[in-house]
């Protein structure tokens, strides 16, 4: 029976002949093009987009030094992907989890203004948030990644396909993204984790169950496709313009009557018209802002900039990632980092 490796294509086998021999050119060449899907998987395991980076990095050395021990009975995709899991496992093990506000604690008093990042109130160590995940890095198609999946892929990197991931033990999360959101084998992930079919199984019935009781009834990919291109830019752009105009009335015209606004690495968050109003009418609609389009997590985004008069110019502040729902805003999580802009392809500063 022929092995994984000899089905390659040509090319690629050669790529992983030379590679073998100790040719690094080779083995990026052969690599690289599964870089995008392989970080995609390690953000899913994680919630963040530095620590997927730090262990896509140590993943690829690591698949580097056992090179030569890959023998070719699965396929180059899978042994990666296996090589990945296993370093976002042991990741997982070092570090708290990461959490959106929402579930970090109760919604936030509208009448106490938010604390500011150095105050009481907000966790001392922000890398328990989860981050947001730029749509220009996304290497993902529409629809299944393979007969054994059955989540769209577009759904599993939204905020709380992410966040009810986090939820999950470390091995139930990594069953579930291998098994129905890449498609591999019950006996492919049995093999990666280094258990049993029968253990495979049961775990995916566990983390299946968890993750749908914390997913809302409708991914954003579908309330999205509800909305024409039109609708949508009209819907990102009367919230921007709103923001601007600081009138909080037409911002809550937007919003559905249960929407949630959370700030992390802030600790408040709010849920409800009146409380988001209490918020707004304290916190953003004094201000000055000007804001960017962007996409984030497979969702409508906005970067933020906020008027600094000492630079005389808008400088960013946060992205916020929108929550749909029946052609309103359901959510809004405003993502404070400078830090993100870039990754995002957005400038550090807009002009007034």
């Amino acid at each position: 029976m022929a092995t994984d490796a000899q089905t390659m294509p040509v090319q690629e086998r050669e790529l992983l002949a030379a590679a073998r021999d100790g040719d690094e050119h080779a083995f990026t060449k052969l690599v690289e093009p599964r870089r995008g899907e392989l970080h995609a998987h390690c953000y899913r395991m994680l919630g963040s987009v530095q620590d997927a980076e730090d262990a896509l990095q140590e993943a690829m050395l690591r698949a580097w030094k056992g090179l030569p021990r890959f023998e070719g009975r699965s396929s180059l995709r899978s042994w990666l992907y296996t090589i990945s899991t296993n370093t976002c496992l042991n990741a997982i093990e070092r570090r708290p989890k990461r959490v959106l506000p929402i579930d970090y604690g109760p919604a936030a008093d509208p009448s106490i203004p938010a604390p500011k990042p150095s105050e009481p109130g907000a966790p001392i160590v922000e890398s328990v948030w989860i981050e947001p995940y730029a749509d220009e890095r996304l290497e993902i198609a529409d629809g299944l990644a393979g007969p054994e999946a059955t989540y769209e892929q577009r759904e599993t990197v939204e905020l709380a396909f992410v966040a009810a991931l986090q939820h999950l033990p470390a091995n139930q999360r990594a069953v579930l993204i291998l098994r129905a959101v890449l498609g591999f084998s019950a006996q492919e992930v049995a093999d990666a984790l280094d258990t049993s079919v029968a253990s495979v199984n049961s775990a995916l019935q566990r983390a299946r169950r968890t993750v749908d009781e914390k997913l809302p009834a409708e991914s954003q990919q579908e309330a999205l496709r509800d909305l024409d291109d039109a609708e949508l830019r009209e819907l990102v752009g009367s919230y921007s313009a709103a923001l601007e105009a600081g009138d909080v009335d037409r911002i809550l015209g937007l919003l559905t009557e249960d929407a949630t606004w959370s700030m992390p690495p802030l600790v408040n968050w709010y849920r409800g018209k009146e409380a988001v109003r209490g918020f707004l009418e304290l916190g953003p609609a004094p201000l000055r802002w000007k804001h960017i389009p962007t996409r984030a997590n497979g969702q409508a985004a906005v970067g933020c900039y906020l008027w600094d008069d000492e630079a005389g110019k808008f400088l960013s502040f946060c992205v916020d990632v929108l929550e749909l729902r029946d052609g309103k805003i359901a959510g809004v999580t405003a993502f404070i980092d400078r830090g993100i802009f870039p990754g995002f392809g957005l400038p550090d500063e807009l002009p007034a």
